[in-house]
């Protein structure tokens, strides 16, 4: 990068949804704990997923702050509300995807428009770009919840294939086994199989 950030709104801006991401991270991480406890395991492999996700979030904007900043240690003033939530995993769900929301529909687009205005289209188009995944991540956050709301995690109204995530067991039925016929791992280990393919 031949200009540097030293000064600009985008270097806080980054700083940001350095900080934004990393505690997302983080409280993903906390809501798998939640799901797996309350027999969600596939929810909380998604959170894991997503988690991993915002790591890699995470990196892209701080490896974009030290590559516009001088070698010399800085400090980066962070003035930002951060969310807080913590619940069962329905609010948890539908707390991540309006975090989710909030950094597609405005964060993003604010920070893309005044990285582009300061001369930072790179930048700007990261902030773009990751704007995109975070419509994936809440569109997934809320069909989890729906299928929560609608007791559809385990139970659908067609037969489809449940896969057993343990030992790859396929069930076809409406719902998923009470135990797994195969390795006798209970019915939290069961998801719709997917083909992707």
């Amino acid at each position: 990068m031949s200009k540097k950030l030293d000064g600009t709104q985008t270097l806080g801006n980054l700083m940001k949804a350095f900080a934004g991401e990393s505690q997302a991270r983080m409280r993903y991480t906390y809501y798998a704990s939640r799901a797996r406890k309350e027999g969600y395991n596939q929810i909380e492999e998604i959170f894991l997923e997503t988690a991993d996700n915002e790591r890699a979030h995470a990196k892209r904007f701080y490896d974009a702050i030290l590559d516009g900043i001088s070698d010399q240690p800085m400090m980066v003033d962070v003035n930002a509300d951060y969310p807080v939530a913590m619940g069962d995993t329905l609010f948890n769900l539908k707390a991540a995807a309006e975090g989710e929301k909030e950094e597609y529909e405005i964060l993003y687009p604010n920070f893309a428009k005044i990285a582009q205005e300061e001369g930072f289209a790179t930048i700007a188009s990261i902030f773009s770009n990751i704007a995109k995944v975070e419509v994936e991540h809440e569109e997934r956050y809320l069909n989890f919840a729906d299928n929560i709301v609608q007791s559809r995690v385990f139970k659908r109204e067609t037969k489809v294939k449940w896969k057993c995530r343990n030992c790859g067991y396929v069930h076809d039925d409406l719902g998923a086994p009470d135990l797994c016929p195969a390795c006798a791992h209970p019915k939290e280990h069961f998801e719709i199989k997917a083909y992707n393919w």
